[in-house]
Order: structure tokens, then C-alpha cells, then sequence
């Protein structure tokens, strides 16, 4: 199976450095993850993966697929195996994520589908990127903050890493000028919407991220070209 989607790996690569912004869904409802996607994509994320631990989570993508805005990308979390790659797109996904050096890493890459691959030590930052990552999610970023994140871009600063895990309002922009090209953001945005929780509240928390990143982008326009 090849990816028939309409994002290349490159594509979503560019995208995601000029949005600076990925969102995570989590949750035990899938019917209410696809509604918080499709939330945060209507305030201006354009890219939203969807956890493969969440109930319903393949139902869930193809539905997000169908009803997202223009521009709009939706993926798969918690990607695993060989197996889960072509689970994820058989049901539209757009994208994989995987919290560490997975099977799913070298199979997404072979199917020409873009995958954030999990890593945390400069080995396996490097090792994710020789095995064809899109890009390294640096997860969890919250063990080392943005410190470490600027020390590990030293030897490797053609690698794009993306930080997930513990970043929120308060901490993004510390991570965008440690060199990250985006952050993820999970609970930070979601909280419960996953479950079932208020969907008004994640339309108010993805309007201050938007904007913030919006604002990083103003301050430091040479930054996506990092």
C-alpha cells in the first residue's frame, strides 16, 4: 500500500514550521476527539493527530478528514506497529506519530507517509532521522525543557525537532527559541474534550496558542527558517 494522501513528507514538514503548532488528541471517546479536532482546526490548527489509544480513533480520522477546513491535516498518535500504519491509512490519516523508535518509523517512511518519530537522546534522535523520519518529536520534552533541547540541536541542527510532552501556554515560546520548530499540544489545549469535555474551552485555549505562535512569528520572522 502507497499513501494516496495529498501531503508530501516535505509538504508537512514546511507546513508545520511556518504553523509552529501540532495538536493532540486523547481521550475514551472517539465521536468527542473527532469533534475537538475539528474544533481546534476551525480556531487555525492545521494539523491534528488523533491517538490510536483513544476509542474509536480510526472512525474518528476518517471523520475529521472529511470535515476539515481547507488546508487542514489530520494524523494518527501513538502509531505502533507495521500494522497500525496501514490501519491509519486505510481510514484517511494524513500523518503518523510514534513516542519512540517504533516499527511504524521505517514502515510510514516506506509508504511515503510522514512520520514524527519519538525520541529523547541524541542517539535516538539521530537514529529516527537515518530510519526516514519527516521529524523528530522530542518527547517527553518536558524532562529536559528547553535547555536540553538547545544543547541536542548543537551537533544535529539540521534536524527538526518538534517538543511534546508538558509544554504548554506558558513554556511554547521558550521551546520555539530553543530551536523547536513546533510543539504538541495535548492536555495544555484539549483537557478532557477527548472524553467528552467542554468543547468551549478548547475553542478559547486553541485562540490564545494560535496567537501566540502568531506573534512569536511577527517577533522572529527568520525563525521558520530554522
Amino acid at each position: 500500500m502507497t499513501n494516496t494522501g495529498t501531503v508530501k513528507p516535505e509538504l508537512l514538514l514546511d507546513g508545520v514550521r511556518d504553523s509552529r503548532l501540532v495538536a493532540i488528541v486523547r481521550g475514551s471517546d472517539g465521536q468527542a476527539a473527532a469533534k475537538a479536532a475539528l474544533v481546534a482546526m476551525e480556531e487555525g490548527f492545521r494539523y491534528v493527530e488523533i491517538a490510536l489509544t483513544t476509542p474509536g480513533a480510526l472512525q474518528a480520522i476518517t471523520d475529521v478528514r472529511a470535515a476539515a477546513p481547507a488546508g487542514c491535516f489530520v494524523g494518527a498518535g501513538t502509531v505502533l506497529t507495521a500494522r497500525d500504519v496501514d490501519n491509519v491509512l486505510a481510514a484517511g490519516g494524513q500523518f503518523t506519530v510514534t513516542p519512540a523508535l517504533a516499527e511504524s518509523v521505517d514502515e510510514s517512511a516506506r509508504q511515503g507517509i510522514p512520520v514524527l518519530a519519538g525520541a529523547m537522546t541524541p542517539s535516538e534522535a539521530y537514529a529516527a532521522m537515518t530510519r526516514g523520519a519527516t521529524a523528530v518529536k522530542l518527547f517527553p520534552a518536558s524532562i529536559g525543557g528547553p535547555s536540553y533541547l538547545k544543547a541536542l540541536r548543537d551537533p544535529f541542527p539540521e534536524i527538526p525537532f518538534i517538543a511534546v510532552g508538558g509544554v504548554g501556554l506558558e513554556q511554547a515560546a521558550a521551546f520555539w527559541e530553543a530551536g523547536a520548530i513546533a510543539v504538541g499540544l495535548g492536555g495544555p489545549l484539549f483537557g478532557d474534550a477527548g472524553s467528552g469535555g467542554d468543547l468551549a474551552q478548547v475553542r478559547s485555549r486553541a485562540r490564545s496558542f494560535v496567537g501566540l505562535a502568531a506573534d512569536f512569528g511577527r517577533r522572529t520572522p527568520s525563525a521558520g527558517a530554522r
